[in-house]
């Protein structure tokens, strides 16, 4: 039996916040469109009061970050890119290029070609989101892409030297200190100083994750990825200091941070809320993270583990960690995840940071369709054909009379031609 202990904000007014966001975005989509620059530099004053004389900056600009920093922290940095680009560049040996012969003379394939362009934001509202930095710009520049540039708002007031430091060292072709919709808009229309790309990607809050929504098809997108979400599975083996310590640990990112236990123990179920109160005590992000369970935080209980797999697959939330005596259950039983995070010694954090696994993550049910960013994601897999004249004659009759079945006469002149030059098919093309 599934039993929700805990339910968090309704349906009707989750509805209600979309409805608010969808119409915001949109008016400052269309303001952006109709103005350009000057709209772009209005929302940054209204939004982050920054205006700087130009939101892109200046490889002197870029170097005094860098120098802001210590040599640990850069070190650091990189440390983490170096995991982001060695998974990435294992994924993308797993694409090639395919070229064969389905039938004589008939010759199909296709070619794995990087995006031309892309937009990376990083998000720096709240926080200065330095690995949002490594998991676009490094991602991008190891599938191929050419032209990258970034995105993120002003922090304290300022451009954070090491969200800058990491979109240099990942090496974004051009860095720019814009933030929200008005960043995103930049990158899918343009403005007078500022050339579009071909697809945006990155994590964001709700408004980000709604427009790139609504620029998509004018632009390429990665996915939806807006506010975290966080799954914690988790039966008898776990204790509810690692189980409220880690529910905390991604409702912190934001105020509508969805944050879920869902588990088989009644003992931890009832002891987790406890647990989170006397956390919330002591942690500094406590006004955020505390808001957010309230609000959006759940306990779920179970009687079996296909119970739970059955709510987690319902549920296609961006991030599950599973805290079971046989986490590898999960992994072959689960359809619907951003992604999966084995056993108590890992952690949604070390895939937020630094392990190597990309933490842009589908939400809000994307899951059940899509996975997370990863290299093949700036790919574009382009078929071409190849035909010798004897298969075109050959291919060119079965054409002929497919066309004239759905009456596209157009398309069977095409095919007729080609029988009349390269000369009669072969009998059993000519078959009825």
């Amino acid at each position: 039996m599934i039993e929700v202990l805990k339910a968090g904000r309704s349906a009707e007014l989750k509805a209600a916040d979309g409805r608010a966001v969808r119409d915001t975005v949109a008016g400052i989509l269309e303001d952006v469109e109709a103005r350009g620059d000057a709209a772009l530099r209005e929302l940054s004053e209204k939004f982050d009061k920054w205006s700087p004389p130009s939101f892109r900056l200046s490889e002197q600009e870029i170097e005094a970050c860098l120098a802001k920093l210590t040599g640990r922290e850069i070190a650091d940095i990189c440390f983490a890119q170096e995991q982001v680009r060695r998974f990435a560049e294992a994924q993308k040996a797993a694409l090639r290029d395919v070229e064969v012969e389905t039938l004589p003379g008939v010759t199909l394939g296709h070619r794995n070609l990087p995006v031309e362009s892309v937009g990376c934001y990083v998000p720096g509202g709240k926080y200065p989101l330095v690995a949002s930095a490594h998991m676009g710009v490094v991602t991008a520049k190891v599938a191929g892409v050419k032209r990258v540039i970034t995105m993120s708002p002003p922090f304290d007031g300022a451009p954070n030297p090491a969200v800058i430091a990491a979109m240099h060292l990942g090496g974004a072709d051009e860095i720019y200190s814009l933030g929200g919709i008005q960043a995103i808009a930049a990158m899918g229309i343009g403005s007078q100083t500022i050339t579009p790309v071909a697809m945006i990607v990155g994590p964001g809050n709700a408004f980000v994750a709604e427009a790139k929504r609504q620029l998509f098809g004018r632009v390429g997108i990665d996915l939806i990825a807006g506010p975290t979400e966080t799954l914690i599975i988790a039966d008898e083996s776990c204790d509810a200091e690692m189980a409220a310590t880690d529910l905390l640990g991604q409702a912190e990112h934001g105020f509508n941070s969805p944050a879920i236990l869902l588990t088989t123990s009644r003992a931890l179920a009832e002891a987790v809320p406890a647990e989170i109160a006397r956390q919330l005590e002591t942690l500094e992000t406590a006004a955020i993270a505390g808001k957010s369970w309230q609000d959006y935080g759940q306990i779920i209980l179970c009687s079996t583990d296909d119970e739970m797999i059955q709510v987690a697959n319902d549920l296609a939330f961006e991030h599950v960690q599973v805290l079971t005596k046989n986490p590898d259950y999960f992994l072959t039983h689960m359809q619907n995840y951003g992604a999966l995070f084995l056993g108590a010694e890992t952690n949604v954090s070390y895939g937020d940071k630094v392990i190597g696994t990309n933490h842009t993550l589908p939400t809000g049910k994307a899951a059940r369709y899509t996975g997370g960013l990863w290299v093949g994601k700036f790919i574009k897999t382009c078929t071409y054909q190849r035909v010798t004249p004897e298969a075109s004659a050959r291919v060119g009759a079965y054409c002929s009379r497919l066309c004239a079945l759905e009456g596209f006469a157009g398309h069977k002149a095409q095919a007729d031609l080609r029988v009349r030059r390269y000369g009669r098919a072969p009998a059993d093309a000519r078959d009825t």
